[in-house]
């Protein structure tokens, strides 16, 4: 068995969740904070080894209509140099209103602002990885 990774790519962060091994619990792991393009494609590479993962699930950012748009473009172009670099294959999976989602749940918890600044994009991360999961259940 391995793990399943899910990256929710931004400007600014990453936000990266992990399965457990029995590829049915998404957690949230880590908000990275990205420091250039090739620190972060080596970052996730060397965690992605660290924590055994053999899948990795990217959320595309699609136009409300499902189209791409200038930011999928972005995604897609660090999910290519990440499959130029590994074996592990790489999906994407629709992450429109993952974040959204993620911040209602925060607001629910009574999470500060400044607090769901720091953990949105892992737990959208989750909502990404438990996405596609369920999508994917082995029956």
């Amino acid at each position: 068995m391995f793990r399943i990774m899910a990256l929710d790519i931004g400007d600014v962060r990453i936000g990266i969740a992990l399965s457990d091994l029995l590829q049915t619990i998404a957690s949230p792991f880590e908000s990275y904070r990205r420091k250039g393009f090739v620190k972060d494609i080596e970052y996730i590479l060397n965690l992605a080894k660290e924590k055994e993962v053999g899948q990795i699930v990217s959320g595309l950012p699609l136009s409300m209509d499902g189209s791409e748009n200038a930011q999928s473009a972005k995604v897609r172009e660090f999910a290519e140099a990440l499959a130029a670099r590994t074996e592990i294959p790489i999906s994407f999976v629709d992450e429109r209103f993952t974040t959204v989602s993620a911040e209602r749940l925060l607001v629910s918890a009574d999470v500060s602002r400044e607090g769901r600044k720091k953990v949105v994009d892992k737990i959208a991360a989750a909502i990404i990885l438990d996405n596609f999961m369920s999508r994917n259940k082995k029956s």
